[in-house]
């Protein structure tokens, strides 16, 4: 696929413009005052990429003279300017010359603070004139139905928000829905653009930093604006411009930041402000996501708020990984039980003399609906299967024999010191491994017992003491993990999945208890180093909070 980001935005070739109005809009756009602006007479500033910008969403035509692009999905960094420039596309269609009689323009955003910005910046560019403050009236009273009327015509700006159902009547000619990755849920934004049907020549701009997680409306929409850009997708009607850094690309070189961020060669946003929260990134996994999420508009495809710095993760495989050379190693297994229908996991953690942890995981299902649970999650579980990746077991569960035959098989290829289980679905198979002779430690998955764990695990992947063979499941896993941090718990560390269906975190739970037990650091204990006392704080901390 080709490259999804808008190079036609920088190298001056032509757009399309038959009929002019491309530059029409660049016109009005630079009539317009702006109060922060530094130009004579506080001038709108359009810098290039904008303008150029402005001309292709205006510019292209059909032979009817409507515009070809119905949709554009504008995905720019913070501190660019995006609600100025937001603002004067809502002013070109309410007051410029791509108003319509009586037209509906509709500014919409998550909430009623984040919509009123937006709403303002448009009421103070329309006072900065006194034409267009004779021409208006403006109605921004405090908790009051946000509007500005265009006396001439009838048509009207409106700031709304978050209620969906209150919108179904309306008939918008232009929408701008800002920061679409913030949106709750998908009413708002069904009532409109259902709405946009039943006029002759809509237009929706979607103006928005990235987001994270991929369950939620935004994703969607910057996904198919992706595959479009990429030419996955043949839709011309749909206009990506997507400023953001791609795969490949070094987040701490500068030389990349203005991929994401076009207005930086103008000054904004300030690049000192950039560089502070860089260095910041650099040691901080939560800033880093942060950084690379709001400033260099990278999507946090997985997890709202991930424990791991997945980047770390991948620089962890050995292309030479060989199981065969772990035998004479110590080794933990962590064991994640599943219930009906669900993926079961067995993880070794082998530990190294240098204090880099090897792990390597086994992975379960029953095979009664494994073709409707690869549709319904959209994952590859048969191809898994076929690639000796998954162990599909016979029937609609997993037989606790079928794991406890696995662990004494390893057992008896490993130096396994341990088995760590969660005891409430173990009970035949730990039997069976203590008859066997096998070490096996109980540990109740309660946020108590896993907070230590989990920040073993997270230490030895952020700090770059994993090593693996880059196991697909496993990494899926990993990617998965939503952290809770109790901050009036002594700071409680809790996993959980992320929202989509294809969102499993069976693996990183048994690599936690796995890991946790192999880490060999005099300075990181687990859960089960504790004293008792200890112990009973950190628990009486977690009930009370």
């Amino acid at each position: 696929m080709k490259s999804a980001f808008p190079a036609w935005v920088f190298d001056d070739s032509p757009i399309d413009d038959p009929l002019g109005y491309g530059d029409r809009a660049v016109r009005f756009l630079r009539a317009l005052r702006h109060p922060a602006s530094t130009a004579p007479k506080h001038a709108f500033q359009l810098y290039t990429p904008f303008e150029r910008m402005t001309k292709r969403i205006y510019g292209p035509r059909n032979p009817d003279g409507t515009r070809v692009v119905k949709k554009a999905f504008v995905m720019l960094g913070r501190g660019n300017r995006k609600t100025s420039h937001a603002a004067a596309w809502s002013l070109l269609h309410l007051l410029g010359p791509e108003a319509v009689p009586a037209g509906q323009v509709i500014f919409a955003a998550c909430d009623r603070e984040q919509a009123g910005i937006g709403f303002r910046e448009a009421a103070n560019i329309v006072r900065m004139d006194r034409r267009l403050v004779a021409a208006t009236k403006i109605n921004d009273a405090f908790n009051s139905a946000k509007q500005i009327l265009n006396r001439q015509t009838g048509a009207t700006l409106k700031a709304i928000s978050s209620d969906g159902r209150a919108q179904h009547g309306t008939t918008p000619n232009f929408i701008l829905m800002d920061e679409i990755h913030q949106w709750p849920n998908r009413d708002l934004f069904e009532a409109l653009d259902s709405g946009t049907t039943k006029v002759a020549d809509p237009l929706t701009i979607i103006c928005t930093t990235a987001g994270r997680g991929q369950d939620n409306l935004g994703f969607e929409q910057y996904d198919y604006a992706y595959k479009v850009a990429t030419g996955e997708i043949d839709d011309p009607t749909v206009l990506p411009i997507l400023f953001q850094l791609e795969p490949g690309d070094d987040w701490r070189d500068e030389a990349n930041w203005e991929k994401a961020n076009p207005g930086l060669p103008y000054g904004f946003p300030n690049i000192v402000g950039l560089r502070n929260k860089s260095k910041e990134a650099e040691n901080s996994p939560p800033a880093r996501y942060q950084f690379q999420q709001l400033n260099l508009n990278i999507w946090q495809a997985a997890s709202r708020d991930p424990l791991f710095d997945m980047a770390v993760y991948d620089a962890g495989r050995d292309p030479h990984f060989d199981l065969a050379e772990l035998e004479s190693l110590p080794c933990w297994l962590g064991v994640d039980l599943s219930r009906s229908g669900d993926l079961t996991a067995i993880v070794g953690a082998w530990r190294h003399d240098d204090g880099r942890v090897s792990v390597h995981p086994w992975f379960f299902l029953p095979s009664d609906g494994l073709e409707d649970k690869a549709k319904v999650e959209q994952v590859p579980y048969p191809r898994w299967r076929d690639d000796g990746l998954l162990n599909v077991i016979d029937g609609p569960v997993i037989e606790p024999d079928a794991i406890a035959d696995k662990i004494i098989d390893l057992c008896g290829t490993y130096d396994v010191r341990e088995v760590v289980f969660d005891p409430s679905l173990a009970g035949p198979i730990m039997s069976k491994l203590m008859d066997h002779g096998i070490n096996v430690l109980q540990v109740r998955q309660t946020p108590v017992n896993m907070h230590g764990p989990i920040c073993d695990l997270e230490r030895v992947v952020n700090g770059r003491r994993i090593r693996h063979g880059a196991h697909p499941i496993l990494r899926n896993h990993f990617d998965s993990v939503v952290v809770k941090r109790a901050a009036n718990a002594g700071e409680l560390v809790t996993m959980h999945k992320g929202t989509r269906h294809s969102n499993h975190i069976d693996g990183a739970i048994a690599s936690a208890l796995a890991v946790s037990r192999a880490a060999a650091n005099d300075d990181t204990r687990s859960i089960f180093d504790l004293s008792p006392e200890e112990f009973d704080r950190l628990h009486e901390e977690a009930e009370a909070a």
